[in-house]
């Protein structure tokens, strides 16, 4: 196996490990089935999804530094980010993926752990309850479009040097935009059902 080969392996695993979005989709679905406003399964939760960011911060630094590594030694120019627009449009959406996840565990994350930070144990309140929805609800929001992102990155990637022709493009979003709303709207039981 030589070093290109080892370079695509971590590029492509980097991608796969960066659906956090799926699993914290899941995650979030599976919480609403259970009944109640137990303190202990809402930390439970919490931490499970918390804790995704910064994985998620390294697969993407991975997958950044892997792809421009690949550019390189496939002697495409590191011009060719500019150039290529698929390669472009996979470096952009990276960084908004980037972007996103900042957003997310910078200034979502921050206000559902302070309002969690009020309760200690029990039952928590109505009123705590009701501000931790729409943020919660913004979260669930912002994991599932982040899930189309990294399914178009995905899908782009496999056109770096053979392009899909139009309609198959299309109809491959359309696939992950209706994969990514079927999960956000249900806990996906059996895989991609």
């Amino acid at each position: 196996m030589d070093v290109i080969s080892i370079i695509k392996l971590v590029h492509i695993l980097s991608f796969f490990f960066m659906s956090a979005p799926f699993y914290s989709l899941i995650v979030v679905n599976e919480r609403a089935k259970v009944p109640g406003k137990d303190f202990k399964v809402d930390r439970y939760l919490e931490n499970i999804v918390k804790g995704q960011a910064m994985r998620c911060y390294v697969f993407q630094l991975t997958a950044l530094i892997t792809g421009v590594l690949l550019v390189h030694f496939e002697g495409m120019g590191l011009s060719s980010i500019l150039t290529n627009y698929v390669l472009l449009l996979k470096t952009v959406l990276l960084l908004a993926l980037m972007g996103l996840l900042s957003f997310v565990h910078l200034g979502i994350q921050p206000k559902i752990e302070s309002l969690l930070s009020q309760v200690k144990e029990g039952t928590i309140s109505d009123e705590i309850f009701n501000e931790l929805r729409p943020w919660r609800l913004k979260r669930k929001k912002l994991a599932a479009f982040c899930l189309f992102v990294v399914l178009v990155v995905i899908i782009l990637g496999m056109q770096v040097f053979v392009p899909y022709n139009a309609v198959a493009n299309g109809i491959l979003l359309i696939l992950a935009a209706f994969f990514s709303w079927h999960v956000y709207k249900h806990s996906s039981a059996f895989g991609w059902i």
